[in-house]
């Protein structure tokens, strides 16, 4: 039983770290994209950072969740709560944000 929870503990960490950093490395290539798009004058750079902002934040939601299996005592669990009702806020935030700027530019939330 114990050689199960092991396994179990190192997938779940690998998991986690590996949500955490593909949430990284979108948010990280779609600040650079947004950077370059400024210096390239495109339109919908605003929308473009925040779309990726959220996709960044769901993967980042997702190993919090993960983490919430490996989780032991009620402390561990409250600050794990917490992050995720944090990290479900501002992705709640950034898609309340999304659909008002594509309402204000005129796109179709259906790309």
């Amino acid at each position: 039983m114990h050689l199960a929870e092991d396994i179990l503990q190192i997938i779940i960490s690998w998991g986690i770290l590996l949500f955490e950093y593909i949430g990284v490395i979108i948010l990280i290539l779609s600040g650079v994209k947004a950077v370059v798009g400024v210096f390239k004058r495109r339109a919908h750079i605003r929308l473009d950072l925040a779309h990726g902002m959220a996709t960044a934040l769901s993967f980042k939601l997702g190993g919090e969740i993960l983490r919430t299996v490996v989780v032991q005592t009620f402390h561990e669990i409250a600050i794990v709560a917490c992050i995720i009702a944090l990290r479900a806020a501002l992705t709640f935030l950034i898609h309340w944000e999304i659909i008002h700027m594509e309402q204000e530019e005129g796109i179709s939330a259906e790309k």
